[in-house]
């Protein structure tokens, strides 16, 4: 499964490090080509002569310690590499990550590096939900490094809970399901596409200085959108506010209040092929807009509303060979609400989350999703990187569009 990918094994000093001479060897046995770069710390767990006995490759402990006097070593492996898997991955490591710290082998040569990077971290309970960790974890995910989320169980350290690294049979499924990704992606099933996808908040203004509006980043948004991208459909977003940066490379067209976002999505509609209407779009606006900030007067003002066009109900009913994803935020009853809404609006696909759970909110790094079609749930997905959620939803969408054409 893996015959010619070369993958460069990063091992920290954790207990979990007994397990890393188990993962190199299936991933051998699965035809790739295994480098091994250990901290000092992880030799105190397993030796040198283990790991280069099951890669077949010399070891790489000392960032001093030049091997081939052709080749600067960490800069060599950095570019090497089609993959770079750290397992486990403590704490230190993962700190350094985030704050750029090269001080020896691995972490130079993870700063080097622009391969994809994987972490299985491992760690005691406590320290995993330490806000520093958190933080740390949250941070290398935007940036786009993927995680193996640790499992939960008796831990080396005597604690139960969150921390045990993931077995080596899971960590090289993992591997072997990105690179089947990888090579899927390569294909760009999208191309030709015409892809629109929305996103971030509406504002709807009470007066110059004030409006009405929601907890939505476009942080999902543009993960769908660069993930069409990277499948090969021509994308435009049409972007609300957000909380970050748009990805580059791609139109966007900026609006703020759901009228200006409904007038974008509809001239484009005609010569749309998908739609992902991952925005947060506000229900009602207020029904007079003052053209100059309103004073105080009184204890109490009544502002009334008036209902907004609803778009996704407006598309699905006029949509004719166009594919047509939804997104529903729930608190509650997710599937019920979910289900109704794809059928009230016509949706394909309808993306649901109860913005309730932990790493599931609107302006997290992270989502935890359920995609129903029209016979119910299709895919349930676990916590994962907004931009990995936002490639999951694209390659399904990839996946039921084959064929199709306008």
């Amino acid at each position: 499964m893996l015959t010619g990918k070369k993958i460069l094994l990063g091992i920290t000093g954790g207990i979990a490090a007994f397990k890393a001479a188990s993962i190199c060897s299936k991933l051998v046995q699965q035809g790739a080509e295994v480098r091994v770069i250990m901290t000092k710390s992880a030799t105190k767990f397993v030796t040198e002569l283990t790991l280069q006995a099951l890669s077949k490759n010399p070891v790489y402990t000392d960032v001093f310690d030049e091997k081939n006097p052709n080749a600067i070593a960490h800069i060599d492996l950095a570019d090497w590499a089609d993959l770079v898997l750290v397992a486990p991955a403590t704490a230190n490591i993962i700190g350094k990550m985030a704050a750029g710290i090269a001080d020896d082998m691995l972490s130079t040569t993870l700063l080097a590096t622009q391969s994809p990077v994987m972490l299985s971290p491992a760690m005691n309970v406590h320290m995993y939900v330490h806000p520093a960790v958190t933080r740390n974890l949250a941070e290398l995910v935007s940036r786009g490094v993927m995680m193996i989320e640790p499992g939960e169980g008796l831990l080396a350290c005597g604690y139960t809970g969150k921390g045990r690294m993931e077995e080596p049979e899971t960590i090289v499924s993992v591997v072997i399901d990105f690179f089947k990704r990888q090579e899927a992606m390569s294909k760009k099933p999208l191309a030709g596409k015409k892809v629109v996808v929305t996103a971030g908040g509406t504002l709807e203004r009470i007066d110059p200085v004030r409006f009405i509006s929601n907890d939505s980043s476009g942080k999902m948004g543009f993960a769908v959108a660069r993930a069409a991208q990277q499948l090969g459909a021509e994308v435009t977003i049409i972007a609300g506010s957000t909380q970050v940066q748009p990805p580059s490379g791609i139109k966007i067209t900026s609006v703020e209040s759901a009228s200006e976002m409904f007038e974008a999505v509809n001239a484009l509609w005609e010569a749309t092929d998908i739609l992902v209407k991952a925005a947060a779009v506000a229900d009602y606006r207020p029904k007079e807009r003052a053209m100059h900030k309103m004073k105080k007067s009184g204890d109490t003002m009544t502002l009334e509303l008036v209902k907004n066009i609803d778009i996704l109900e407006t598309l699905g009913r006029n949509k004719t060979s166009q594919f047509l994803i939804g997104f529903a935020a729930e608190t509650n009853e997710l599937e019920t609400y979910a289900m109704d809404k794809l059928r009230r609006k016509n949706c394909d696909l309808l993306v649901a989350n109860d913005v309730t759970m932990e790493g599931a909110g609107f302006s997290s790094d992270t989502n935890v999703v359920n995609i129903y079609d029209t016979n119910g749930l299709a895919v349930s997905l676990p916590k994962l990187s907004k931009e990995e959620v936002g490639l999951r939803i694209m390659e399904l969408v990839a996946e039921r569009t084959v064929g199709l054409s306008r």
